[in-house]
């Protein structure tokens, strides 16, 4: 792990952001041993921390030359987007614009007359665009934004091309596998979220920290994280429980 990534993993612990419980759920229905929250870097300081991991990244993989506008989902990713272009621009002095789509689409004021679905109106003709969000599990939030981003294309004749995905934290997760009834089969592997997201779309997807590496990184540090609402080291049966569910649901070879 690099140093910034290390810090960030405090972080992820020191804040509860990264927490693990009894009993937590998925969006998509499967059960989960942790759960990452970045809705709680919710202070000035945390979102200043959140956009300088975010640049530094940005920034250690050569990708701000490819990039025009930073996107971020709503609600999540809209915070994320503002955050990192704000730490690329007081770091590194590399000034982009950024971007969050809207729930509704707006038809008045400067919108007058078209569907504008997204709300700074920084998407201009063959700019590209990266996307920032804050985890991939199933990655279904970003297929949205990406019909979001064609349909805006489409609307205002704007010929935009998304460069990439940026994420936080990838749960390093497989799909959920459903039976023929649309319930989730629990305890049955799916397919790589991410890697199915590229072969479909041919957007490479980078990620900040993996949540191995973040897990285990704490482990060894002895690191106190929120456990059951309590904070304290990972003890071995929590540690076992997270490895025996990355066996089930984690990808393998990525």
């Amino acid at each position: 792990m690099k140093d910034f990534q290390k810090e960030f993993a405090h972080v992820l612990a020191e804040t509860g952001a990264l927490f693990f419980a009894q009993g937590l759920r998925l969006k998509d229905g499967r059960p989960s041993p942790y759960f990452v929250n970045l809705g709680l870097f919710r202070t000035g300081r945390l979102s200043c921390i959140i956009g300088t991991y975010l640049a530094r990244m940005l920034v250690s993989m050569n990708l701000t030359d490819r990039i025009d506008v930073l996107v971020g989902p709503s609600y999540k990713g809209s915070a994320l987007a503002v955050a990192a272009a704000q730490a690329l621009w007081l770091e590194h002095n590399i000034d982009l614009l950024f971007d969050y789509d809207r729930k509704e689409a707006k038809t008045y004021g400067e919108a007058t007359g078209e569907q504008g679905l997204f709300v700074t109106r920084a998407l201009q003709p063959k700019a590209r665009v990266f996307i920032v969000d804050d985890v991939g599990t199933t990655m279904g939030t970003k297929y949205d934004l990406l019909k979001k981003i064609k349909v805006e294309s489409s609307n205002r004749a704007l010929n935009l091309t998304v460069t990439g995905v940026g994420l936080v934290v990838d749960r390093e997760q497989t799909t959920a596998v459903l039976d023929e009834k649309g319930h989730v089969r629990e305890g049955v592997r799916g397919e790589d979220a991410i890697l199915r997201f590229v072969n479909e779309t041919n957007i490479p997807v980078h990620s900040l920290v993996g949540i191995r590496e973040v897990v285990h990184f704490l482990d060894r540090e002895e690191i106190p994280i929120l456990i059951d609402g309590v904070r304290r080291p990972l003890d071995q049966a929590t540690l076992d429980n997270f490895n025996e569910y990355m066996a089930v649901y984690g990808v393998v070879g990525r």
